[in-house]
């Protein structure tokens, strides 16, 4: 049985055709939207720091703030009771106070100018002292 001819690769078709690019770019992105829903599934969005501050029900209302230990966030540092400490040196004393007195009030009150994440960083460090009646308490009142 004579073999069969098959014809030779045309030079022609070969000049003139589109080039296949050389990566397909297709399962890149197959790739990249199967890593985003195991991202999105795997991830957790509670908020795992979160300080917990509850309102008190009503104007008044709520633990006794006297004897309570006020903390000035201010720009230039902060002030416990009008004393200027450091964030450690507060943490410290608060931690003290509190092996005291555990049920002790804490009442943290940024002055206007103070950033945000200055203020929940006290509060952070003050938690983790063991502060846990905090209060926060808007300089000026209005």
């Amino acid at each position: 049985m004579p073999a069969k001819a098959t014809a030779p690769p045309s030079l022609t078709a070969a000049i003139s055709g589109r080039r296949r690019p050389l990566i397909s770019l297709t399962p890149l992105i197959d790739v990249v939207f199967i890593l985003l829903v195991f991202f999105m599934l795997a991830s957790s969005f509670l908020d795992w720091r979160a300080i917990d501050l509850t309102p008190p029900a009503r104007a008044g209302a709520g633990t006794p703030l006297e004897g309570a230990m006020l903390v000035d966030v201010r720009p230039d540092g902060l002030r416990l009771s009008g004393e200027r400490l450091d964030l450690e040196t507060l943490a410290g004393r608060v931690e003290a106070r509190l092996a005291k007195m555990p049920d002790q009030s804490v009442i943290v009150r940024p002055a206007a100018g103070v950033s945000l994440q200055d203020t929940i960083r006290v509060l952070d460090r003050l938690a983790v002292a063991g502060a846990a009646n905090l209060s926060l308490n808007r300089a000026g009142g209005r």
